[in-house]
């Protein structure tokens, strides 16, 4: 009987190791992206109302906090869970590992977690780095489960994330009813679908969806998987769902010009790396110089949609009361996040130097990202003043989009075989373009400004130049 019991121990003991790691399996599949959507959940519905519809009680310890606000951390990790494709929301019964376990995940995820448990002697807490979202989404985008029957990646889902951040560039409504999405991604696919792709605009939406990009709303029932025909046809014409980039992805997208850029250079080059995708831009509104500008956030916040399923247009700095142009102070932390994001642009440029053998070809749609990300970088560089030593006083007036009269110069000129590059141009206010273009000291002027494009680059980069 006792060996019995013993036998019936380690079974169990065995059970409950294997559902342990199992279920640290399935939370570190767990993202910021999950865990963000669990926090605009709570924010939603409120403290009480979201722990008392996923059996949570308030936590006695580890609080996360996140834009001021406390979180009960071992109810959103489990709610988080549920937010990712094919999983289920997780009870407290499910997380054996303990409040304690929750906050070391999240920590781990970049999130700041407090311990209100009492000490004799409390030592200050210590915020986490902050992981970096561009890197996440990118990743994300990089792990797309695309079809890939005929050799080459399937173009549905590299189509609909274009069209969204074309409409997150134009300031769009977030999310937007169906009939409007498959209207105008039927009309994408049929047009630019350079690998045969058909008008089928719930394969990409679907797909988007359970990759966690894409959100669905005004729902009865879960989506099917991409995979199906008639099935999932149906479903979405039965559903309508309003949908759209998740609330995450959107802001980021809104905010960051750089990320902007990123993410269509990635699509780019993952997917229509032997197709030329100048059409496709120009129709979803990616074709233009201002793509990797910062835009403020959109009026509606996380935006619904307009009640006439229109977009909301432009956003208008000055109808917000925002400042569209801060510039860092040096020395500040800003201006570590400035030198990434240059970093980041000057990636762009020279990878796809790199793709061109650095060899000047005739402008194609990944020359129009180069080109937009080298002047972006170049503007951010020069902190909104003109980047002549010798500038005797730029315009005080400023652009509609309250941004300084600035004007990117290649020093070296492209017509004369100059790089497209930060480290060979400078920002000048009108003034001094006009001096170093048609000056009579223009040729001493260029040789001072090849010195201090030279200088800012590697003043940006300190030991990578």
């Amino acid at each position: 009987m006792a060996l019995h019991e013993d036998m019936a121990s380690d079974e169990d003991m065995a059970l409950r190791e294997d559902m342990a790691l199992r279920e640290d399996v399935a939370l570190r599949e767990v993202t910021r992206v999950e865990v963000e959507l669990a926090i605009e959940e709570f924010d939603r519905l409120g403290r009480d109302v979201f722990l008392d519809r996923y059996g949570y009680r308030r936590a006695r310890s580890y609080l996360l906090v996140h834009g001021g606000r406390s979180y009960d951390s071992k109810a959103l990790l489990g709610v988080a869970h549920g937010f990712l494709p094919g999983r289920r929301t997780l009870r407290p019964k499910d997380l054996s590992g303990g409040a304690g376990h929750a906050a070391r995940l999240l920590t781990a995820l970049g999130f700041e977690v407090t311990d209100n448990t009492p000490l004799a002697s409390p030592a200050p807490a210590v915020p986490p780095p902050e992981p970096d979202a561009q890197e996440e989404l990118l990743h994300r985008i990089g792990r797309l489960k695309v079809s890939r029957a005929k050799g080459t990646p399937a173009l549905y889902q590299p189509i609909a994330l274009l069209w969204a951040v074309g409409h997150v560039h134009r300031g769009s409504p977030r999310l937007m009813p169906w009939s409007r999405t498959h209207e105008e991604l039927s009309e994408l696919l049929s047009g630019h679908g350079l690998r045969e792709e058909r008008p089928r605009p719930d394969y990409p939406v679907a797909a988007l969806h359970r990759a966690g990009l894409w959100e669905l709303t005004e729902i009865t029932d879960q989506a099917p998987t991409a995979h199906g025909d008639a099935q999932l046809r149906r479903w979405f014409d039965e559903q309508q769902p309003s949908s759209g980039l998740t609330g995450p992805v959107h802001r980021l997208l809104r905010r960051s010009g750089t990320a902007r850029l990123r993410v269509v250079d990635s699509l780019l080059t993952g997917y229509f790396a032997d197709l030329d995708a100048g059409p496709l831009l120009a129709a979803v509104g990616l074709d233009d110089d201002t793509l990797g500008d910062d835009h403020d956030p959109v009026p509606s916040g996380d935006g619904g949609t307009a009640a006439n399923g229109r977009t909301g247009g432009e956003v208008s700095t000055a109808a917000h009361g925002l400042p569209a142009y801060d510039v860092p102070v040096p020395g500040s932390a800003d201006m570590v996040v400035l030198a990434a994001d240059y970093e980041r642009l000057c990636r762009i440029v020279e990878d796809r130097e790199a793709a061109n053998h650095d060899r000047r070809t005739e402008r194609t749609n990944r020359e129009r990202v180069r080109s937009t990300a080298a002047r972006r970088a170049v503007i951010q560089r020069s902190l909104g003043d003109c980047e002549n030593p010798g500038c005797a006083g730029r315009p005080m007036d400023v652009t509609d989009q309250g941004r300084p009269l600035l004007e990117v110069d290649h020093v070296d000129g492209l017509a004369d075989g100059g790089r497209d590059h930060p480290a060979l141009m400078v920002a000048l206010c009108p003034n001094c373009h006009a001096v170093k273009t048609r000056g009579r000291t223009r040729h001493s002027l260029t040789a001072t400004l090849l010195a201090v494009a030279r200088t800012r680059h590697e003043a940006m980069l300190p030991g990578t130049r």
